[in-house]
């Protein structure tokens, strides 16, 4: 008699589903459509004689308007699920990039500076939320480092691809061309869920915070968001003319370190779990931010900024898991719309008051106390592990 020995099948867990990569292709197409237009709408309001406070205007007005939409978009979620809500979110981002072909008035510019944020908000938050109601459970920081890397690359590719292409085909050309880059991704929503996975989703963004264990992830983003800011708006007034490419080097270096991290991150968060990275992470940016104090070292930028990308970025993922982990699916909108506040709000604050400070005491030590707030969310990090 011959026996048959049965070897045991694991069942593992598909991350790169259809649904998944879908997604992941209307993020990247959302992401270079935003990215393009971040450092050439300020150009374009200075070439037509709105530079300087106009320049600065369009900035905080996409920023402003993305936080207060934010706020909404779990609501909308539930309303009306995630195939409509995504896709006003794409055509608010994408559509209003061709009224710049026949204005560049500053009320104009502003005002499609607003509806592209509410359009960004939208993305953001949907996408956020989507990610994690797809992904496994085993594989949650996984997917949310996959999704980070579909998210940082455009920021990569776009920023120096916009400034180039507007000397090379000019701004029409470029405005015709983030328009298309977020409305293909409309093709990608076929096919994703059109509903919230679970009804009677929690709309109320700011409702029970405390009480759920997500005050502590927020603000210690937050934190490190504020320093995020603060690098990418003043590290390039903050040296000589003549060290100008030393400075966007760092800046790329920062740009492509963080997405990394973030992915790498996520992979050993599934693992050991995200609060034990946490405290690490935040000690890289405090070492990132904390460099700064020794300009002009050109060593002090580069280490700088390539450390705390490494620390930015690890932080988005792992702040992210840690907060879906605290909660039942039922809050997954509310996760998200947390998270993107504590971002768009702590980069623009911090930019804000970075800005009021370093008249007073020069970058060295304004530099010196945006580390020191990224080393005060050491210690709440540090508990979470505990």
């Amino acid at each position: 008699m011959t026996t048959v020995c049965e070897i045991p099948t694991v069942a593992v867990d598909r991350l790169l589903s259809s649904q998944f990569v879908r997604l992941l292709l209307m993020v990247f197409g959302s992401g270079l459509s935003m990215y393009l237009l971040t450092s050439v709408v300020p150009m374009y309001l200075a070439a037509n004689g709105s530079g300087g406070v106009g320049a600065g205007l369009s900035t905080a007005a996409m920023m402003f308007s993305a936080v207060g939409v934010e706020l909404v978009v779990p609501r909308m979620l539930a309303r009306w699920g995630y195939q409509v809500v995504l896709g006003l979110g794409l055509v608010l981002l994408g559509v209003p990039s061709l009224v710049l072909l026949g204005s560049a008035s500053l009320p104009v510019v502003l005002a499609v500076c607003v509806v592209r944020g509410a359009g960004l908000a939208i993305l953001v938050v949907g996408a956020v939320a989507l990610v994690a109601d797809l992904a496994p459970a085993s594989r949650r920081g996984e997917a949310l480092g996959v999704y980070g890397v579909a998210v940082g690359v455009p920021a990569v590719i776009g920023l120096p691809l916009g400034v180039y292409l507007t000397h090379v085909v000019g701004f029409g050309a470029l405005f015709v061309l983030a328009a298309v880059a977020s409305l293909v991704g409309l093709v990608a929503l076929v096919g994703l869920p059109a509903r919230v996975a679970v009804e009677g989703q929690h709309v109320k963004v700011l409702g029970g915070v405390r009480r759920s264990g997500l005050l502590m992830p927020t603000l210690v983003f937050a934190a490190v968001t504020v320093a995020a800011g603060i690098s990418v708006t003043f590290l390039p007034l903050s040296v000589a003319s003549g060290k100008q490419s030393m400075v966007a080097t760092a800046l790329l270096l920062q740009a492509i370190a963080a997405p990394a991290a973030r992915w790498l991150a996520g992979r050993y968060a599934d693992r050991v779990g995200p609060a034990k990275l946490l405290g690490p992470a935040l000690g890289f940016a405090v070492i990132g931010a904390g460099a700064l104090v020794f300009l002009p070292s050109g060593a002090a930028i580069l280490i700088g900024s390539t450390c705390f990308g490494i620390g930015f970025g690890a932080a988005q993922n792992l702040t992210l898991a840690l907060m879906y982990n605290r909660v039942d699916r039922s809050r997954y909108g509310q996760v998200s719309a947390l998270w993107n506040l504590a971002y768009d709000g702590g980069w623009g604050l911090g930019a804000l008051a970075f800005g009021a400070v370093v008249s007073g005491t020069g970058y060295p030590l304004a530099f010196g106390l945006t580390a020191a707030v990224v080393a005060l969310a050491v210690v709440p990090a540090l508990r979470a592990r505990a």
